[in-house]
């Protein structure tokens, strides 16, 4: 039987032209607008892609033109390939861009692939994300008439080479400096609080995943002045999910701060311009003497290693 690991995200444009159809395919997503009426979900997608297009391609201007999300996910691809042989196809998909469902799937349904091995690179589940990419790659899967056997994985937040690997970014950004001195935040992705109160578990996985982590780093002797929780990226009126990480900075007394981005894998503009650029210039602001952002996983080998052994247990 011919088999394939496919690796899903959400993606980021890969040019400044891209940047248009990301916010379109985002924001027509029913994981992300959650109307019934699919009229006035096209209504409000288009409403937020003009207002926000000009803005979102100056900040990809200032990262280098495009995300780094694509490039870093194909590096990922290769070693994870290397990892595993030549048995096993590697793969990926992105959500709101190429390469896309329909690509990927009508290229492995060319190659005769029976069974595949799905694994959104979100460590904690939610609706929004890890549901949705799934959602889209089986019906897309169906629709084009492929049929087959999947088998996915939900989350691997308590995955112990995963937390290894979010271990070494931290000591890589702590470097020579004395981690007792800073404040750690965890940094994760906001949510609109509507969403977990019906039911979404993306905060409990996290708030247990920051709890794995400090053990983690209790047995390895490592110490900060104090660990935090917060949440970026809130967009629109609604209420989200608390403290947000500004609020956060405005409460460390310490004026040192290293922030790691805990719901990505792979970074993007959310922490290559969001975190390592707008929040810089706020606790530069706020008097910090040291703000500094840890890499995310991408391509280390002990997130190879962790993807290579999610596939193993999951044959």
């Amino acid at each position: 039987m011919k088999e394939a690991i496919v690796l899903l995200n959400m993606g980021g444009p890969n040019n400044l032209n891209e940047v248009e159809i990301f916010l379109h395919n985002m924001f027509n997503d029913p994981y992300i607008i959650r109307t019934k009426s699919k009229l006035l979900r096209r209504l409000i997608a288009a409403i937020i892609t003009f207002s926000r297009t000009e803005k979102s391609q100056e900040i990809y201007r200032q990262i280098g033109g495009k995300s780094p999300l694509v490039d870093y996910t194909r590096s990922l691809c290769a070693k994870l390939q290397d990892e595993v042989g030549a048995d096993v196809t590697v793969d990926f998909v992105m959500r709101y861009t190429p390469p896309m469902a329909e690509e990927v799937c009508g290229r492995l349904k060319e190659m005769g692939i029976e069974k595949v091995y799905l694994i959104p690179l979100y460590p904690q589940y939610s609706s929004t994300t890890t549901q949705s990419s799934l959602d889209d790659f089986e019906a897309t899967a169906h629709r084009i008439g492929w049929n087959a056997i999947m088998s996915e994985i939900k989350h691997f937040f308590a995955d112990p080479n995963y937390n290894r690997c979010v271990l070494e970014r931290i000591k890589e950004a702590i470097g020579d400096a004395k981690s007792e001195e800073f404040d750690l935040v965890f940094s994760a992705h906001g949510l609109p609080q509507k969403i977990v109160d019906e039911g979404d578990p993306y905060q409990r996985h996290v708030i247990a995943h920051v709890e794995i982590l400090k053990s983690l780093m209790q047995e390895e002797g490592i110490a900060f002045n104090a660990i935090h929780l917060a949440y970026q990226s809130k967009v629109g009126p609604m209420k989200w999910l608390e403290p947000s990480l500004e609020t956060m900075l405005r409460s460390i007394s310490s004026k040192k701060v290293l922030i790691f981005p805990i719901a990505f894998t792979i970074d993007n503009s959310e922490t290559d311009y969001e975190l390592s650029m707008e929040y810089a210039e706020i606790a530069h602001e706020l008097g910090y003497r040291d703000y500094r952002v840890c890499r995310c996983p991408n391509d280390h080998p002990l997130f190879v290693k962790t993807l290579s052994e999610l596939y193993a247990k999951m044959k």
